[in-house]
Order: C-alpha cells, then sequence, then structure tokens
C-alpha cells in the first residue's frame, strides 16, 4: 500500500492535533480522522493526487496504520498508488507533500500530477 515517511506522518499527526484543539476550544465533538489518499483524474499530466483528512471510511476502501495516522484509500485509486512514498518538505522554495510513485510513467514539474 502507501507509505509515509517520518516526517509526513509527524505532518499529519500536527495537522490532526490542531483540528482536535479547535474543535475541543468551539466545544464539538472530536471524531477519529483518517488520512485519505486517492488520485482523480485531470492536472497536466492526467492524474492529479489528493490527500483528504476525513471521518468517513467507504466499506471498500483499504485501511493501514503508520506512525500514528491511519491511511485509507478507495480500490480505484490504490491500483495507481500502490508502493508510493509520502514526504513532507518545508524548504525554501515551499512546503508541501510531495509524491514518489513507482507506477507513473512520467509526472509535471510541479509532482502533482502524474501519467502511467
Amino acid at each position: 500500500m502507501i507509505k509515509l515517511t517520518e516526517r509526513a506522518a509527524k505532518e499529519v499527526v500536527g495537522i490532526i492535533g490542531q483540528q482536535k484543539e479547535s474543535a475541543r476550544n468551539s466545544g464539538e465533538e472530536f471524531k477519529p480522522l483518517y488520512l485519505r489518499v486517492g488520485v482523480k483524474g485531470g492536472g497536466c499530466s492526467g492524474f492529479s493526487y489528493s490527500l483528504d483528512l476525513t471521518e468517513n471510511v467507504g466499506e471498500l476502501d483499504e485501511q493501514c496504520e503508520q506512525d500514528g495516522v491511519a491511511i485509507i484509500c478507495d480500490p480505484k485509486s490504490n491500483l495507481y498508488l500502490d508502493g508510493t512514498v509520502i514526504d513532507f518538505r518545508d524548504e525554501l522554495m515551499g512546503r508541501g507533500f510531495v509524491f514518489t510513485n513507482p507506477n507513473a510513467t512520467s509526472s509535471c514539474g510541479c509532482g502533482s500530477s502524474f501519467a502511467v
């Protein structure tokens, strides 16, 4: 399935922690969040990556947990993402998640879309 680097997992845990704190401060109930990793049609190379935090797990979603992050992926996306490593970079030119996908035959310069 999909692998998170230690930096990526730490960033996701931090984001979830911020949302948990925000819910607590507003008196809302906080439900466990999952990192949904997926693929959408579009982008400059044909497919684009998607990352989202969600409370909802689909009946057919594949699930795993890594470094305190519960990861879910729908079966169609998993066909394109199996073996993908997600890292997080915080550099002078920007910060964000970076995908290394062994299934991609090409990717765009920004790294957010790919072709198979």
